[in-house]
């Protein structure tokens, strides 16, 4: 049984110098997180970093789902709709600095799909492992 999903998802960055040039990024999904989405940026590879390095924001899957029709979100991530059909998504870092990306509805609106034909909405609590989130928090890494 299928249990996450990723989606490819092209970023741009309206308010930077280049608004224009798109930015891989991707959109997860797993039933083990079930409130959470995942957004990655993978890093170029470099001695500091090493292959599959990447800098991943979690945040409210339903904050996504809601934000493509109205603005919502307080603190470190805010969604709202954008002009022709794509998704704000603003990211604020422990710094203030923040950053506006635009994603494209349609991917976000064909990932929120997928993430709620693996966990429906308000079954989440159904798929939490409490005792491995716990292990998870107690582990030494």
């Amino acid at each position: 049984m299928q249990l996450s999903t990723v989606r490819p998802v092209p970023v741009t960055f309206p308010d930077s110098a280049l608004p224009d040039v798109p930015v891989d990024a991707e959109l997860r999904f797993d039933a083990s997180l079930p409130y959470a989405a995942c957004l990655a940026f993978p890093l170029t590879p470099c001695r500091c970093t090493g292959d599959g390095a990447q800098v991943c924001w979690y945040f409210s899957r339903e904050l996504l789902n809601e934000g493509r029709h109205e603005p919502v979100g307080r603190g470190d991530v805010k969604v709202r709709p954008g002009p022709e059909g794509e998704v704000l998504i603003t990211l604020q870092g422990p710094t203030g600095n923040a950053a506006v990306l635009s994603a494209p509805g349609e991917a976000v609106t064909a990932f929120l799909s997928e993430s709620f034909a693996l966990v429906p909405a308000g079954s989440e609590s159904d798929h939490l492992d409490v005792d491995a989130a716990v292990a998870r928090l107690l582990a030494d890494d």
